[in-house]
């Protein structure tokens, strides 16, 4: 056996489960880690302006890509990286995020150590799917292997795993190891199965609501759509079911064409959805009953809506189960007429809203491959159109908050770009969310990824400016900001950039940023382009 620090173990065992990019910033508390992946040169180091923006980057690496990972410093540098944390959390995203310690001897002592914090592993573990922390450098890589393994067995979710900095430069006895897989769920029962078949067989007009936790199970929503089941995906399924799929409701769930559609409805099944407050007017859409449920996670079983039956399994296994008992149950044409009515009015409502900017929801599905990745923040255009309005045929091709924090859209897009160089993506950002983390464009030159960053500038938080208008009797407080001149943000960053003012140039201008082969803004001057109406999100009056 050679023997090798910690810090290269943990870089070894990286490698061995093909960890293609790390995403961080470097600090004393990290190094030996960083060193090892440096001197390797085995897996790409991304170098973040910030430990949020590092984590965040690797949340939608493991999204579109391979399992992600972020390394931050202890204290401070584990606080900011938080937000970010809780993001992954709500999406159910099976990242690694590694974060240093002070050294061993002066940890929980409250000592003034550089970089110490209180009870870091506490808010670590509350805001992770689990979190660890290596006590002997002969725990390192086990503890490893137990934080990738949690993270990717269902229902998935970002892990931590503090490494005091002692231990990453300690030298351990090298002893490789195989990846270990994900813990395999027990399957539903096949009469459980049988007795779900029996009931959408019986129901006249079934609907189906699919979730993050069908994201890898297409192949059966497919079977089910074809069986005459209409489908509605909440914002992240978007795709699962192709938007030009007849019997896909798209993510129109908020419409009124849809909800009369639910209201003729005599059984809802549910898959692996939580019927987020925002896709449900704070719970307080009718949804059609009797409503089955199915979840992965026993604990989702009337979380926010009575369910009449429940099965816990694994949704990709559960569907496909119960495609295979539905083939050649027989569509009902006026249904289906019902359907694609009910799809167009939403849509049309929804242009209507929208106005001009209907243009640029057209311009970027005409630029953007077929394969290439959506990413938006939360901006007044991400949650109108690029929420709903813009076609998605494929998952994982629309990536956006699920915990609906602003200011993550830019370091979503660089993660996205790093894991799949070879498919455009085009990130929608507002000049508020941008602010956040405004350092992370460097990030972007610096890589020379080939996407494009959409900054939709109306100089201020359109989104809260909506929800005090239909809220709080029109007030408006604290809402306007003072932005940069983007065009000049992106020649300082050597960025290639373009500014619109009209909406008849959105496709030009589009297309010529798609088609341009590296780091690129788009500047939308709202104030010029028009209104975009935005009354807040669909929801129970709050006062």
């Amino acid at each position: 056996m050679s023997t090798i620090t910690v810090g290269e173990a943990i870089a070894r065992t990286l490698e061995a489960y093909a960890v293609s990019a790390v995403y961080g910033v470097i600090s004393i508390h990290n190094l030996p880690i960083a060193d090892a992946i440096g001197r390797r040169d085995k897996v790409r180091f991304v170098p973040a302006r910030g430990e949020a923006g590092s984590v965040t980057m690797a949340d939608a690496h493991t999204r579109v890509g391979s399992l992600g990972v972020a390394l931050t410093s202890t204290g401070a540098g584990a606080g900011n990286a938080i937000g970010a944390l809780l993001e992954a959390l709500n999406a159910g995203t099976p990242l690694l995020h590694i974060t240093g310690q002070v050294e061993k001897d002066y940890l929980d002592r409250d000592a003034g150590f550089i970089h110490e914090t209180k009870d870091q592993l506490t808010f670590l573990k509350a805001s992770s799917k689990a979190a660890y922390r290596v006590c002997t450098p002969e725990q390192a890589v086990p503890l490893l292997h137990r934080a990738i393994r949690e993270a990717m067995t269902l229902p998935r979710g970002p892990v931590s795993l503090e490494i005091p900095i002692d231990i990453q430069a300690s030298p351990v006895e090298w002893l490789e190891t195989a990846p270990v897989a994900p813990a395999t769920p027990a399957p539903v029962s096949d009469a459980e199965i049988d007795a779900l078949a029996e009931r959408l067989k019986a129901a006249k007009r079934p609907l189906l609501w699919i979730g993050g936790g069908t994201l890898e199970a297409g192949d059966a929503v497919r079977r089910l759509a074809d069986a005459g089941i209409p489908v509605v995906s909440s914002t992240h399924a978007r795709g699962v079911l192709p938007d030009n799929h007849p019997r896909s409701l798209r993510a129109f769930h908020n419409a009124a064409s849809v909800e009369a559609l639910f209201a003729e409805s005599d059984l809802m099944l549910v898959a692996g959805s939580r019927l987020r407050s925002n896709e449900t007017k704070t719970y307080s859409v009718e949804l059609p009953r009797p409503l089955v449920q199915i979840d992965i996670d026993p604990a989702a079983a009337h979380r926010n809506y009575r369910a009449d039956a429940f099965l816990c399994g694994d949704c990709g296994d559960v569907l496909t189960r119960l495609a295979e008992r539905l083939e050649g149950r027989e569509p009902d044409a006026a249904y289906d007429a019902a359907v694609a009515e009910a799809v167009q009015q939403a849509e049309q409502a929804l242009r209507t809203q929208v106005g001009e900017y209907a243009k640029l929801s057209d311009a970027v599905r005409a630029a953007l491959p077929e394969d290439g990745i959506f990413v938006r923040d939360i901006t007044v255009s991400g949650s109108t159109w690029g929420s709903r309005l813009l076609p998605i045929q494929r998952p994982l091709t629309n990536i956006h908050s699920l915990a609906g924090a602003i200011g993550l859209g830019l370091a979503h897009g660089i993660g996205c770009a790093v894991a799949q160089p070879e498919r455009k993506v085009v990130t929608l950002v507002g000049d508020g969310g941008l602010a956040l983390g405004v350092g992370e464009l460097a990030t972007m030159a610096q890589e020379n990824l080939d996407m494009v960053l959409v900054v939709m500038n109306d100089g201020g938080y359109g989104v809260m400016r909506g929800i005090q208008e239909k809220y709080f009797e029109g007030r408006q407080y604290y809402n306007e900001l003072h932005t940069p001149d983007f065009q000049q943000l992106a020649d300082a960053m050597g960025i290639k950039r373009w500014k619109v003012s009209h909406g008849d140039d959105f496709a030009a201008v589009l297309a010529e940023a798609v088609n341009y082969a590296g780091p690129a803004l788009v500047e939308v001057d709202m104030p010029s382009v028009g209104e975009l109406k935005f009354s807040g999100p669909p929801q129970k009056k709050l006062y």
